[in-house]
């Protein structure tokens, strides 16, 4: 009985939470677009994001361990990807422009709210529009905007972290843009729950996230790599290493104090 009520009142309030987030898609961030000045209504828009993370944060009962420090603006930050749950995570702290798979664009309501959000959504294989992508990204870098991606460019259970598409990181060697690596790790029980892989559907797996009395994970903000004079290939291998390493540090961590 407790499950079901905690169930049927976390519901609730996410329905209401997006339901508010298709008034602020819809119609808050295009009269923005019209009455205030670009940079101003940006401004406003990445508040009214991080407000609207914060309050699904808070229905989901996020508890989120931070370590490091937050990056400076016109930063691409790149993180092992392991659910959806990551952009919750990682955008509650800081105003940022994602870049997510084109999948995520047709779903329903979420896809519109991202879209309308400013997410940057690509088409592997598409050599056309990536570059339209890179494009997009050197412009938002140079506006001094956040960029968050997920350079393995699908999920994993986070026990792993896969290669990452060196091809992301081009944008922040051509503005000259600092790169943060960003390490993810669900505990205890959402260790086994958070992972969004193979066939997970988002409302199953929302449902699943809102039956759980807590969901706890630990964001660490990595050493800032900086990307003068690197190729693509150097930076991506070594945001990838300072994860790896990161999640390798805190396995050994928990064996010890076990």
């Amino acid at each position: 009985m407790k499950l079901k009520l905690r169930l049927t009142y976390k519901l609730s309030l996410v329905i209401v939470l997006f339901a508010y987030g298709l008034v602020l898609a819809g119609l808050v961030f295009p009269v923005l677009g019209l009455l205030s000045k670009a940079q101003v209504a940006q401004k406003r828009r990445d508040a009214i994001k991080q407000n609207w993370l914060n309050h699904f944060s808070a229905i989901l009962n996020l508890h989120i361990t931070q370590e490091g420090v937050l990056p400076e603006n016109g930063s691409l930050l790149v993180s092992n990807h392991i659910s959806w749950l990551d952009i919750v995570v990682i955008g509650r702290f800081l105003p940022a422009y994602f870049v997510a798979k084109s999948d995520i664009s047709g779903w329903p309501i979420i896809g519109f709210i991202a879209r309308q959000a400013g997410t940057i959504f690509i088409r592997r294989g598409d050599k056309k529009h990536i570059r339209e992508i890179n494009e997009r990204m050197i412009w938002l870098l140079k506006q001094q905007s956040n960029i968050i991606a997920f350079p393995e460019g699908t999920t994993t259970k986070g026990d792993d972290v896969l290669s990452f598409h060196a091809s992301l990181f081009q944008p922040a060697l051509l503005t000259k843009a600092p790169i943060q690596p960003i390490a993810l790790e669900y505990t205890g029980s959402s260790k086994e729950l958070a992972p969004f892989v193979g066939d997970d559907d988002f409302v199953t797996h929302l449902l699943r996230m809102l039956r759980m009395e807590k969901i706890e994970v630990t964001i660490a903000f990595l050493p800032v790599i900086r990307s003068t004079g690197r190729d693509r290939l150097s930076v991506s291998h070594e945001s990838r290493e300072s994860i790896v390493d990161k999640i390798a540090l805190n396995v050994e961590l928990a064996r010890v104090y076990q």
